[in-house]
């Protein structure tokens, strides 16, 4: 199945691809690789919520924003190269600002994860890595950085 039926199907519209935040480019493709750089839950602008999990949000909240960063990372890609495109998904790398208590950061990741198998099947399968730290660019609850393979 295409990934823009998929994304009708599952009533996602995305967005047009958030404008990078500092000195950096959103995407590099190299080869058939094509990096995302690390993507914030933003909409229209604002983050979804701010804060840390576990004390200023709850992990259903930090679920969300895991949710809106797949996304708004799948505009950047079809902006970069076209959702059609994609190969696979090799690799996504989140980053939880938690407090020093909080051990659920995969479960938080378990969301973006789960949105990608939704959306692209089986090229949805990917590694990862669910990293706690102090606090995010923004006050963010999440980052997520991918790499995907592309054609």
């Amino acid at each position: 199945m295409l990934i823009e039926e998929r994304l009708r199907e599952l009533a996602i519209e995305l967005p047009e691809a958030p404008s990078p935040l500092g000195s950096y480019t959103p995407a590099l493709k190299t080869g058939n690789l094509l990096f995302l750089s690390g993507i914030l839950p933003l909409k229209d602008g604002l983050l979804l919520a701010e804060g840390i999990v576990g004390k200023d949000i709850d992990i259903d909240t930090a679920r969300e924003a895991a949710r809106r960063i797949v996304v708004n990372a799948l505009s950047i890609v079809r902006e970069t190269c076209g959702l059609e495109n994609i190969s696979r998904c090799i690799r996504l790398n989140g980053y939880i600002a938690s407090e020093t208590d909080f051990h659920e950061q995969p479960a938080v990741l378990n969301a973006a994860s789960d949105l990608l198998r939704e959306i692209l099947g089986e090229r949805g399968i990917h590694t990862r890595t669910a990293i706690g730290v102090a606090v995010l660019p923004m006050n963010a609850p999440v980052e997520i950085d991918f790499i995907f393979e592309v054609s």
